[in-house]
């Protein structure tokens, strides 16, 4: 039984039927990242030289054959700079260089498959709502993904790709906040898997069956 198709009146979280309002017991402080702001942009980038290292299986017979790259990890942000506009207060120029880790995948001269990480690095300039000082500061967060299904090789661990990235840029801010609240969940047991290879063996009996002496 999955814990999100619970289907215990208030006890575990999925669909509500019926008066929402039926089974609030509390109202319930909790901590989390509220999100002031958030934009996405999509951007397509060609001929992105990489230069691939911590190389597995370790020196690889050149040429390589590009195969694909995708995300590996977590975006970094670099040189963040937050300006405000005088004309609209509660927003500011948020710019940056979003930094996006990357395996790269690859076969050799011999045909061997082999991986490699780099990175590339996307300049992000975009217009965020940036709420007022306060004590609680906020903070701005990149998401990224890249994909690349196209890519030569150039020389030495070095390729020329092609980049389909996404990139969320996000205002938060660490919140208290009240809600309602249904209480504590309670999620039901859960199911384990097995190979059922005992099924026959725990089928039987734990002590033989009497046989009634029957005469011919």
């Amino acid at each position: 039984m999955s814990f999100y198709t619970c289907n215990r009146s208030g006890s575990c979280p999925g669909v509500i039927s019926g008066n929402p309002i039926n089974g609030i017991c509390e109202k319930a402080c909790i901590q989390v990242d509220k999100v002031l702001d958030a934009g996405m942009r999509q951007i397509q980038e060609t001929n992105v030289q990489v230069t691939v290292t911590n190389q597995n299986p370790a020196s690889p017979t050149t040429p390589l054959t590009f195969v694909s790259a995708v995300t590996d990890g977590d975006t970094v942000i670099s040189n963040l700079n937050i300006e405000r506009l005088t004309d609209k207060p509660n927003f500011a120029r948020v710019s940056f260089d979003a930094i996006v880790p990357i395996l790269v995948t690859y076969t050799d001269a011999n045909g061997v498959m082999g991986t490699g990480t780099s990175s590339i690095t996307i300049p992000n300039d975009v217009i965020m709502f940036i709420p007022q000082p306060s004590i609680v500061p906020y903070r701005i967060e990149v998401f990224g993904a890249m994909s690349s299904p196209m890519g030569t090789y150039v020389s030495g661990s070095t390729f020329s790709i092609s980049a389909c990235v996404t990139l969320i840029t996000r205002v938060l801010v660490k919140s208290e906040i009240l809600v309602p609240s249904y209480g504590y969940c309670s999620p039901p047991p859960a199911q384990e898997y097995t190979q059922e290879i005992c099924s026959g063996v725990f089928e039987l009996p734990i002590f033989p069956t009497a046989i009634q002496n029957q005469r011919l």
